[in-house]
């Protein structure tokens, strides 16, 4: 049984925790010495997984920008040394180039370890782990933690070989060698993008990358592009392709430089979003319409897998016009990418796992949910939409039917055992939904419910679940008509008022 120390670094299947003091409060736990323990006893989980030798095993380890990265990237180095390993160093570099390192010819580490937190704050860091099968789940997590909390990595001390080595090069000539394929596979043009001008707004994180490395090369025109350096502090906005300000920042860039498309990642490149060349921002149901049109273009009548908070109008999107099938499931990025696995296994054909927040995957690549990749998709359909028909890549997305109005409110659990009064709030929702006219539990949903209002009680949907890692309900509300979140919100606080352990105060304030 792990004990609070290492628990409380887990979240999800990575680590992580805060590095370096800066915000009150906040106290460091992810410490330099606990990093080194880490990745030694990763170390020792690889060993036992890959049937050898510590001694005989080979890591990439990579970071984002942020400014604790270089001692806690030294640390893991450290770590993974006093078993023997030969460690790549990779400096800055994405999280899905990690992951490739361990498949891709003339590498295939037998592992690797990316030092970030997405993200995050400044002050926060963690570490992502890969192998050839892709990331590690929660309980592989738990297992190295707990060869840490026992101690295991204090018998070693073994000196292994450090190199250094350009992988972000090679990851990225990937990138560029696909484009020229797949756009060129007639005329054979070099620089495919060179009627294109695209902006890149890496957020100060490890993304910078792509516009010089992948951009560049294919001949576009990357004037305008903004925050492409490396900076920790992420001085100019948070590296989230979901933030309001990040967002706003990169419109405004687009339509000031009258780019043809906007591209924003986040700070270790596994999401991104577009922004069309009117301004308007690609994220969330949006992206994930864009990217069934070209997915379920190559595979007609797939299934698309999506986190639970996709919109109605999406499944009516890849449903009637798209001709695919849209399965929903829980939110998480490793919870829809294994979901679609699972979905294969079983016959059931899926190429494309995609959540709202940006994390897209496809079968063609692993199932990575790799940012860059996501990108390069559309480059390649908006390339060959010009070439072919003239038509801009917003063309993809015509039909879309999108919500007048939209909200999530995230209400706080007081109750020490969070998970169990979260699903009592939930069990007897459910029966006030039995009691209310207009509203309707909807079947098939995997997490919390999902209740369909109909015009005159809301006209819309909500979707109340427990977080993943919180003592929090969000609370995912969505209407076709103005005023219908507060119809719904009315009825919910009724209900939701008889929860005396339920912070409820942001749905009295939106009233």
């Amino acid at each position: 049984m792990l004990d609070k120390k290492w628990k409380e670094l887990i979240s999800g299947s990575d680590i992580r925790g805060v590095a370096i003091d800066g915000i009150e409060g906040e106290m460091v736990n992810l410490t330099e010495d606990i990093v080194q323990a880490i990745s030694c006893c990763f170390g020792l989980w690889l060993a036992e997984k890959k049937g050898k030798d510590a001694s005989e095993l080979k890591v990439s380890i990579g970071m984002d920008s942020r400014i604790s990265g270089p001692k806690l990237k030294t640390a893991a180095i450290q770590g993974l040394c006093r078993l023997g390993c030969t460690v790549y160093d990779f400096g800055i570099a994405s999280t899905p180039s990690m992951f490739m390192s361990t498949v891709l010819d003339g590498y295939k580490y037998d592992g690797a370890i990316m030092v970030t937190a997405s993200h995050l704050p400044f002050n926060r860091n963690g570490l992502k782990f890969f192998t050839s099968e892709g990331g590690l789940e929660k309980a592989d997590i738990a297992d190295i933690l707990k060869k840490a909390q026992q101690g295991q990595y204090e018998k070693f001390h073994s000196e292994g070989k450090v190199i250094r080595q350009d992988f972000i090069s090679v990851y990225s000539q990937g990138l560029v060698d696909k484009i020229r394929q797949e756009v060129n596979n007639m005329d054979n043009d070099e620089k495919p993008l060179k009627s294109f001008k695209i902006i890149v707004d890496a957020g100060n994180g490890a993304g910078g990358f792509f516009a010089e490395k992948v951009l560049l090369p294919l001949g576009a025109n990357i004037e305008g592009s903004q925050y492409i350096q490396p900076d920790g502090y992420f001085p100019n906005h948070i590296p989230n392709p979901e933030d309001e300000d990040a967002v706003e920042s990169i419109k405004q860039a687009v339509l000031e430089n009258q780019a043809d498309l906007g591209i924003i990642f986040d700070a270790d490149v596994d999401r991104a979003g577009v922004v069309f060349s009117d301004g308007r921002e690609v994220n969330r149901n949006r992206l994930i319409a864009l990217m069934s049109a070209i997915v379920l273009e190559d595979y007609p009548g797939s299934t698309v897998v999506t986190d639970s908070i996709t919109s109605t109008g999406l499944k009516k999107f890849i449903e009637d016009k798209l001709g695919g099938k849209h399965h929903r499931f829980k939110r998480g990025y490793r919870n829809v990418i294994n979901e679609a696995l699972r979905l294969n296994s079983e016959g059931e054909e899926c190429h494309l796992a995609i959540e709202t927040s940006g994390h897209g995957a496809l079968k063609e690549n692993y199932f990575l949910d790799d940012g860059a990749y996501l990108v390069t998709k559309i480059l390649i359909k908006m390339a060959k939409l010009k070439m072919q028909d003239g038509k801009g890549i917003e063309s993809l997305i015509d039909g879309l039917e999108e919500p007048i109005e939209s909200d999530e409110f995230r209400m706080k659990i007081l109750q020490k055992d969070h998970k169990r009064y979260g699903n009592r709030v939930i069990s007897e929702l459910e029966q006030y939904v039995a009691r209310c006219d207009g509203w309707d539990v909807l079947p098939d949903n995997y997490e919390g419910i999902r209740v369909s209002c109909d015009k005159d009680n809301g006209d819309g949907w909500f979707l109340l679940r427990l977080s993943l890692h919180d003592p929090i309900l969000p609370l995912n509300i969505e209407s076709d008509s103005s005023g219908g979140i507060k119809i719904i919100v009315s009825k919910l606080y009724e209900f939701l008022s008889g929860f005396e352990q339920l912070d409820i105060t942001s749905l009295k304030e939106y009233l």
